[in-house]
């Protein structure tokens, strides 16, 4: 079994890399520094492999190469995370921040977030509409890495916490299957998931539940 990404064979990863809509990165790759970088910048690990993934066939695809050879795996959204859990050793990072996708239903009032979102992208969108996802405090955060965390921000007192505003999610499970945690659907994965991190599999789309605030407030 294949217990380092740089024991992989050169082939494989270079038939990994032809099945991906986005970039696999090596070491000798220009921009691979930059992609295993992260906001704290004591944390410093060399993968073998980045995939900056650009939607979820290819984090399917990441997290069935890693598993099918026994690689060290970690998933890198927003890269706030104090601790470097976006990061690993001579594994395989899943970077998730090119997925930037938000679509705002201002009727139903409900977000689609895609996992590489940060709260100002995700503000910039909503408040177009006057609404808001109660999230964290730091614009530069990932909605991400807040949201399986719990969720804690400026709004948490008339709103609650992110994650008593999540409707849904959708999860690339260690098998490498996409299903949805709802209330309804898979009811233990999405309790599991609203506060206890991202180790129940990798979340490719949130679905919150949006207030009406602004786009004028008042803070002091």
């Amino acid at each position: 079994m294949v217990t380092t990404a740089k024991d992989a064979d050169e082939t494989e990863v270079e038939d990994f890399r032809d099945t991906l809509r986005g970039t696999l990165l090596q070491p000798d790759d220009k921009g691979y520094d930059e992609a295993r970088s992260i906001w704290n910048a004591m944390i410093d690990r060399r993968p073998s492999l980045i995939v900056q993934c650009a939607g979820v066939a290819d984090v399917i695809g990441s997290v069935n190469f890693a598993r099918e050879r026994g690689l060290d795996l970690a998933v890198k959204a927003g890269g706030h995370n104090a601790a470097g859990t976006g990061l690993c050793d001579e594994g395989l990072v899943i970077d998730l921040s090119p997925m930037k996708s938000v679509r705002v239903d201002p009727k139903a009032k409900i977000a689609r977030v895609e996992p590489g979102v940060t709260l100002g992208e995700l503000d910039h969108e909503t408040q177009a509409f006057g609404l808001v996802a109660p999230a964290g405090v730091v614009s530069t955060t990932g909605v991400a890495g807040l949201t399986l965390g719990g969720g804690w921000g400026w709004l948490s007192r008339s709103y609650g916490l992110t994650i008593d505003n999540l409707r849904g999610a959708d999860i690339v499970t260690a098998d490498g299957e996409l299903i949805h945690a709802s209330e309804d659907e898979n009811e233990d994965l999405f309790w599991g998931i609203r506060g206890g991190g991202g180790n129940f599999g990798v979340v490719s789309s949130f679905e919150f539940t949006l207030q009406e605030v602004g786009p004028t407030v008042w803070v002091g």
